[in-house]
């Protein structure tokens, strides 16, 4: 027989079906999902606070806006303490003419002196007096100081790096000092879970949960890790904080749909994409030694892992140590 040309061979293998792959099914001890509903939250959250007693005159920001460290949000307005700041100014005003006039006088009494035409008694008395009003300027000055560092006071300035998530207060509204004008979101965002406490036992740092991307904008799971789990229960609940991707650095108080792990127990997860369903039923192709052959299969609860990411539970129709053939 003559051989066939290498351009028919390659022809023929393309037109051979190619043979399909096999997926070997195990029994695996897997953790059950139990779904929760979780937040979007800011990691950490840090409060601008007033520092003087007024009324709130300006405010720079709004709701939303990221802000730097040190940038001005809010103007406290004090009345009172701009009263006191122009009274010592007037007072201080009238002191340095006091003490010019003064220092001038001091200085005719002491040519005077020199030549006996005054006496020593009044020179000294002028120069207690200049004394004086230099020490009660340099007082007045002093206070004006502090009140000038009360009126700089009145500037609520952002902690920290952030982005304003509240800012409860309007233009006009009167604070006290320790009130917070805006809180500000900081070093990014987290889940946070609350977990029932009958299942808080099975909850622990380095957990891996599933989430649905679709809550985030997304499209199918994605999984994140429990990074913290707080040491008490509020209201039947734990709290957890978890890390996962896509989280964003806007939105607060997304509602996204997460399991968690549960009590541990047996069971077979497949690709969902083996499972065919024809008539209401679905079916599986196993190889077996006599060849492959078409099982019934009862399916269960997506079970979705990040080697597996169309991974199902099937509860009924197959046995350890089973070949499964993928299309």
């Amino acid at each position: 027989m003559p051989p066939i040309p290498a351009a028919l061979a390659a022809l023929l293998c393309l037109a051979l079906p190619a043979e399909a792959a096999d997926f070997l099914v195990r029994r695996a001890t897997i953790a059950d999902e139990k779904a929760v509903f979780a937040t979007v939250e800011a990691r950490e959250t840090v409060p601008a606070r007033v520092r003087i007693a007024g009324t709130i005159a300006q405010l720079s920001v709004r709701r939303g806006e990221a802000v730097r460290s040190g940038q001005p949000l809010a103007m406290i307005g004090d009345p009172k303490l701009v009263f006191q700041r122009d009274g010592l100014l007037a007072e201080i005003q009238a002191l340095d003419s006091q003490l010019t006039q003064t220092k001038a006088d001091l200085a005719r009494l002491e040519t005077l002196a020199a030549t006996g035409a005054a006496t020593r008694v009044s020179r000294d008395q002028m120069r207690t007096q200049l004394r004086v009003q230099t020490n009660l300027l340099a007082a007045k000055h002093a206070q004006l100081d502090v009140v000038s560092q009360q009126l700089a006071e009145g500037a609520v300035l952002a902690p920290a790096d952030g982005r304003i998530i509240d800012l409860p207060y309007t233009i006009g509204t009167v604070v006290n000092p320790g009130e917070t004008i805006a809180d500000i979101a900081v070093a990014g965002h987290v889940l946070r879970l609350r977990v029932p406490e009958e299942h808080a036992r099975f909850l622990k740092p380095g957990d891996r949960v599933r989430l649905d991307a679709a809550d985030l904008g997304g499209q199918g799971f994605e999984f994140g890790t429990v990074s913290l789990v707080y040491p008490r229960i509020e209201d039947g609940r734990v709290i957890a904080d978890a890390e996962a991707p896509d989280l964003g650095d806007y939105f607060v108080g997304v509602r996204v749909r997460v399991w968690i792990a549960g009590a541990p127990r047996a069971r077979f997860v497949i690709p969902a994409h083996a499972i065919v369903s024809r008539s209401g039923l679905d079916f599986v192709r196993l190889r077996r030694p006599g060849g492959i052959e078409e099982v019934p299969v009862q399916r269960g609860a997506p079970s979705p892992t990040p080697a597996l990411p169309d991974g199902i539970e099937i509860l009924s129709g197959l046995e350890d140590g089973d070949r499964l053939v993928l299309p």
